[in-house]
């Protein structure tokens, strides 16, 4: 806790609060890009509240996306746990997002009125010897099936369709979403899940 600082202290104490408010009840927020940081934290938190209880844990998610691989860490864990998780969708959900949302089943995905969702294919910047970016290109090529055959599996979508989709960006409301199938409903208040 920042003792120099008055007001950085007030936050801290506020932060603390809240966190452990959170905590109680069971909720796990997601929310800026992901991160290998960020991922920790997550996969940290759910692991704890696993270990407390095995009553369900609420993820509520809001991000742009971010690094893949701290997307693939929290969906394998949210899979991992004993704990059923009830993904919320608020915002927007994109990208590495997306990816960690459809790691709950269909049942267990909801969303709130106004969620965008975006799905597509992953990218990099390669950079270096042509030979190493060979390798990079051949890896994000892997990735984008390996996203696109979850993302297929999860909503029942075909293989063939989920490829064209994320060809490029392609943008969803909750609506679309739920026709789609990566939300199983819209939902407007916490007595909805």
């Amino acid at each position: 806790m920042n003792t120099e600082n008055p007001a950085s202290a007030t936050t801290d104490l506020r932060n603390t609060f809240m966190e452990e408010k959170a905590f109680r009840s069971r909720t796990v927020l997601v929310f800026g890009a992901i991160t290998d940081v960020s991922a920790a934290d997550t996969v940290r938190r759910l692991l704890a509240l696993d270990a407390e209880s095995s009553d369900p844990v609420q993820m509520l998610v809001s991000s742009p996306g971010g690094h893949l691989e701290s997307g693939d860490a929290i969906h394998d864990v949210v899979r991992f746990i004993s704990a059923p998780v009830n993904m919320i969708g608020t915002g927007w959900v994109g990208s590495a997002a997306t990816h960690l949302y459809l790691a709950a089943p269909k049942e267990r995905r909801f969303c709130l009125p106004q969620t965008r969702f975006l799905i597509h294919q992953p990218s990099g910047g390669a950079g270096g010897p042509a030979t190493d970016i060979s390798i990079q290109a051949q890896e994000i090529i892997k990735a984008r099936e390996r996203i696109a055959r979850m993302i297929a599996r999860e909503t029942g979508q075909s293989l063939e369709t989920v490829m064209m989709d994320i060809e490029r960006d392609r943008w969803l409301s909750a609506e679309q979403a739920v026709v789609y199938g990566l939300v199983s409903r819209i939902v407007e208040r916490r007595s909805d899940v």
